[in-house]
C-alpha cells in the first residue's frame, strides 16, 4: 500500500518538521492527464495528485470529488498524476497554463509551488487539500481536517472493547502534530470507560515514517504489559503495528482509508478523510468568492470512521460485528458535532 495512505502524518511532518521535497530537476516528468467526457461548457478544474491514483483510496476519493463538482457545473475536470518531484513541478505548471476556474491539489508537496504559482498569477484560484501555504494569498484556499476528532471516536470504541483495560497508541515522533493522533485515542478511552490505562509509545529513529520494524517493536513492548488496543499512527509503520497486534491476538486501529483489508480480524476501524467532501465543497467556496482556509470535521462530514461509513458490513472490519458500540459511538459523534463535546487538539496551542 503506498505511503499516500497516510496523509495526515505526513502533513505534520512537513508542518512540524519543515521538511521540504529535493527537486530532482533531471527527471523526466510520468504525468497521466485524463479528461472527462462532458462536453459541457461550465467550469472547468484541473486536479494534480503528488502520486499516481492507482488504487489509493485517499487519491481516488479527490478524484471523485473534482469529477462531482464538474457535473454539477456542467464543465470540465482533468487529472493530472505526478510520480515524482520533477512531474508534480510540471504537472502544476501545465495545470495553471490550461487556466481552469480552479486548479485543485492534493498533499503538502504543492504548498511551496503553489505559493510560488500564486503571485505570478494572481488571477488563478487555487485549492490545496490536506497542506496550506506558509503564507496567506487572496487566489490561494485550503481545506484542513481536524482528524483528532475521528481518533477521539476510535479510542472511544477502544475503550468499550478493551477487556484488559489498556489502551495504547504507537505514534511517529513526540511533538504536538503527532500527539493528536495519540492523545485524543487516550481522551476517547476514558471518556467511556474511566479506569482505562493509556500509554503511548514513539517510532522516533532515522525514518519514523518508513520504519515498520521499530514500530512493530513499540507495539510489541505495548502487548507485553497488557495492551490490547492500539491506535496505530505510524504511517507506513503501521503494517508493523498490525503484525504485532495479529501475533498476540490484540487489535489495532488505522488511519486515513480504510486498512481493514490489510490485516482483516485485527484492524478495529480506521479515521479517514473524506478528500471527496473537502474538494467538492472547497471548489464551491472559491467559486462563491470565499477563498481562505477551510477545517473540515465531523461536522462537515470531512473525517469520519469506516464504521460509521456506508458499507461497513463488507470492509472487513472488526467493529461491524459491534453494533452496539457503534450506536455509542454515533451518539459522542452527534454530541462533537453539535458542540456539546469538545475534543482538545493537542496542535492548538
Amino acid at each position: 500500500m503506498s505511503r499516500r495512505h497516510h496523509r495526515s502524518l505526513q502533513l505534520a511532518a512537513a508542518t512540524a518538521l519543515m521538511v521540504t521535497a529535493a527537486t530532482a530537476c533531471n527527471a523526466a516528468a510520468k504525468s497521466d492527464a485524463s479528461d472527462s467526457a462532458s462536453g459541457g461548457s461550465g467550469k472547468t478544474f484541473t486536479l494534480v495528485t503528488p502520486d499516481a491514483v492507482g488504487q489509493n483510496e485517499f487519491l481516488k476519493l479527490a478524484v471523485s470529488g473534482v469529477k462531482d463538482a464538474a457535473k454539477q457545473h456542467d464543465g470540465s475536470q482533468k487529472v493530472y498524476e505526478s510520480t515524482d518531484t520533477a512531474s508534480q513541478q510540471q504537472n502544476v505548471q501545465a495545470a495553471v497554463d490550461a487556466k481552469p476556474d480552479v486548479v485543485v491539489l492534493v498533499g503538502f508537496e504543492f504548498a511551496d509551488l503553489v505559493a510560488q504559482q500564486a503571485q505570478k498569477n494572481p488571477k488563478q484560484q487555487f485549492l490545496i487539500i490536506d497542506a496550506c501555504t506558509a503564507k496567506t494569498f487572496e487566489n490561494v484556499s485550503c481545506a484542513v481536517f481536524r482528524e483528532h476528532e475521528g481518533v477521539y471516536l476510535a479510542g472511544a470504541e477502544a475503550g468499550l472493547l478493551s477487556e484488559s483495560g489498556k489502551v495504547g497508541a504507537v505514534d511517529v515522533l513526540d511533538t504536538p502534530q503527532f500527539r493528536r493522533y495519540s492523545d485524543p485515542f487516550a481522551a476517547g478511552a476514558k471518556k467511556v470507560a474511566a479506569k482505562t490505562e493509556t500509554s503511548t509509545r514513539f517510532v522516533g529513529g532515522q525514518s519514523p515514517f518508513d520504519d515498520s520494524a521499530r514500530a512493530k517493536e513499540q507495539a510489541n513492548t505495548l502487548l507485553s504489559k497488557g495492551y490490547d488496543q492500539i491506535m496505530a499512527a505510524a504511517a507506513a509503520g503501521n503494517y508493523g503495528v498490525f503484525e504485532a497486534a495479529k501475533a498476540k491476538g490484540a487489535y489495532a486501529y488505522g488511519v486515513d482509508v480504510n486498512q481493514c483489508v490489510s490485516a482483516p480480524g485485527t484492524v478495529v476501524d480506521n479515521v479517514i478523510k473524506r478528500t471527496d467532501v473537502a474538494v467538492e465543497k472547497g471548489i464551491e467556496s472559491v467559486l462563491a468568492g470565499k477563498a481562505g482556509t477551510v477545517s473540515y470535521g465531523l461536522k462537515e462530514g470531512g473525517i469520519s470512521l469506516t464504521g460509521l461509513e456506508d458499507g461497513v458490513d463488507s470492509s472487513k472490519c472488526v467493529i461491524a460485528e459491534h453494533k452496539d458500540v457503534l450506536a455509542k459511538v454515533e451518539a459522542l459523534r452527534d454530541q462533537i458535532v453539535s458542540g456539546e463535546l469538545k475534543v482538545d487538539d493537542p496542535a492548538a496551542n
